[in-house]
């Protein structure tokens, strides 16, 4: 069975930067996988690559086992890649229920009818309604974006990318900003999506990984160090002295 989402010699250069180097990634269907590293590592440019937002020097993005690498970020969000940001990206004025409504005919190819009444988007609100009931947003979903919690509004892109039926979902640091006393909520909501959506994450935060990874990749000078699963990436020397520092525990 071919990988969920993969890459093969993905390499981006600015000028005579080397963003990302020759990186070969694999992430298994189903899976969880952290990618890690120091600030600089190319983790966001990697995402960007994965989603088309850059073009890459060389290389390839396979979905499904499907080269996608000349397709654009539009083509592949239909292709089922969907992503969040670091700095959230809601409609302020709107309620989580408009909200994620409004993505679910968007992806239905309603979008330019969001404006008639409620009641003739039947099957879309049952849809978003269903959404709102998985992401533990049910009880906020009538307040407007800008009245929640930060936890709450990074759950509510979460539902948004959601509601374009990825087959892989990209999360871009979710737990930036997140009060600690909100992340683990907010990282327990999101292990329990389902399986049949890959889920693939750049996160800071090691023991919120650790508890949420099932493999974890390495990334130092915009080249994979290293790639295991948490036990041994949280023991690995190299990890520790580069990155995870002595301290490092799972």
């Amino acid at each position: 069975m071919s990988p969920a989402l993969q890459t093969r010699n993905l390499t981006k250069k600015f000028g005579g930067f080397i963003a990302t180097d020759n990186i070969s990634l694999n992430v298994a269907a189903g899976s969880r996988h952290a990618l890690i590293g120091p600030n600089g590592a190319g983790k966001t440019t990697l995402i960007n690559l994965l989603t088309g937002f850059l073009e890459p020097t060389s290389g390839a993005v396979l979905l499904a086992g499907t080269d996608v690498t000349a397709l654009s970020q539009h083509a592949r969000v239909k292709r089922g890649v969907a992503r969040t940001f670091q700095i959230n990206r809601l409609f302020a004025d709107m309620t989580v229920l408009e909200s994620v409504l409004l993505a679910v005919n968007e992806r239905r190819g309603l979008g330019t009818r969001w404006w008639r009444p409620v009641r003739a988007h039947a099957d879309a609100l049952d849809e978003a309604a269903q959404l709102l009931t998985q992401l533990r947003l049910g009880a906020v979903a009538n307040e407007r974006a800008r009245n929640l919690a930060y936890g709450k509004q990074r759950l509510v892109e979460i539902a948004l990318a959601l509601a374009a039926r990825p087959r892989v979902l990209l999360l871009d640091e979710p737990a930036a900003g997140v009060p600690t006393s909100e992340s683990r909520e907010l990282f327990e909501t999101i292990a329990q999506l389902p399986r049949d959506v890959t889920v693939l994450l750049i996160e800071h935060d090691m023991d919120l990984v650790f508890r949420f990874a099932d493999r974890i990749s390495v990334l130092v000078n915009g080249a994979i160090l290293v790639e295991d699963v948490p036990d041994k990436i949280g023991s690995d020397p190299q990890v520790r002295q580069l990155y995870l520092g002595e301290a490092a525990h799972v």
